[in-house]
């Protein structure tokens, strides 16, 4: 029930006015969201690179209304990366095709992306393109396809797939013949009986059955593991909080042989920071989500829905003076 209503909050158009006018918000949505401004990015990019972690970064933003609004998210894309390649970090960026113009014309958003990844290719990095709710899925894959067929390689573009999606194993694996590079997440959005699973323990089997799939299909080819550089992943990006997860993934690669840079583990920024740096430690790649921009309140609430007990720590900023 809590998890609906944060949901809906995330895309209530009141409640973003009201949340973002409390100055509490943003001291609480700061932990997880790196700043506003693309050099806040980069500053957060460099701290986790000091700490052997790479990043992928989000300019938030989803679901405009305008072509307007679709190119000019787009331009920001373009300079974070331009800033990437500037900065020489090890990162790459994670996109949402609706804030680029899935929702308004798919021609618009085609001729969106191909410009985000000629950039890409420009600057030799990687653009993850990020699974958004149902209704956008057969067409975020059928976009994703055409730009195989136009000769963008995988070395600059991937994949997101949710493992709660009933669709998600055929998805994975008619992808996964493309070489399709994937971040593998349980889900964050709010979806029906009849397309997601409804409870936890399935959600979290057919977790770690995709990370089966993705690991088999990484050791069968030669070299893909994570670039010298830090922006291209591997195929397998496994992208939870979950130490059991985590566990099996870890448990799974080492009987069948993959080299620990065969695998990524993301997380998101402002969590678990411990088992990332352990990660580290373990000689695993780690990879941070790193958002940011004004466009942060639909984010931010998605974390708390994800985390209930991120709302304690959403409270207490109302108390601070």
């Amino acid at each position: 029930m809590l998890r609906s209503l944060l949901i809906y909050l995330s895309k209530a158009a009141w409640a973003q006015k009201l949340v973002t006018s409390w100055g509490f918000a943003w001291r609480a949505a700061s932990r997880f969201i790196a700043g506003e401004g693309a050099e806040d990015a980069i500053r957060v990019v460099r701290e986790l690179n000091a700490k052997g972690i790479n990043a992928t970064l989000d300019h938030l933003g989803e679901h405009t209304s305008t072509a307007e609004e679709a190119s000019n998210a787009t331009e920001d894309i373009l300079a974070i990366l331009s800033e990437i390649d500037k900065a020489k970090v090890r990162a790459n960026v994670s996109i949402k095709l609706t804030q680029i113009g899935m929702g308004l014309d798919e021609s618009i958003c085609r001729q969106n992306l191909i410009r985000v990844l000629e950039r890409a290719k420009e600057c030799g990095n990687f653009v993850r393109i990020d699974i958004e709710d149902t209704p956008y899925s057969d067409v975020t894959i059928a976009i994703y396809n055409a730009m195989l067929e136009r000769g963008f390689a995988t070395q600059n573009m991937g994949m997101a797939v949710q493992s709660y999606l009933y669709r998600a194993e055929e998805d994975v694996r008619k992808l996964l013949e493309t070489g399709a590079r994937f971040r593998l997440v349980k889900g964050a959005y709010k979806e029906p009986a009849d397309k997601a699973f409804p409870k936890k323990a399935d959600t979290d089997a057919n977790y770690d059955l995709l990370t089966k799939i993705m690991i088999d299909a990484n050791l069968k080819l030669q070299n893909n593991t994570l670039s010298d550089d830090g922006r291209v992943p591997p195929i397998p990006a496994i992208a939870t909080h979950d130490g059991n997860r985590i566990d099996f993934a870890k448990q799974y690669i080492e009987k069948v042989g993959l080299p620990k840079t065969g695998i990524e583990f993301q997380m998101l920024y402002g969590i678990r920071r411990d088992l990332q740096e352990q990660l580290v430690k373990e000689g695993y790649p780690v990879r941070v989500y790193v958002p940011f921009g004004t466009h942060w309140y639909p984010y931010f609430m998605r974390r708390l829905a994800e985390r209930p007990a991120n709302i304690w720590f959403f409270v207490s900023n109302f108390f601070r003076k």
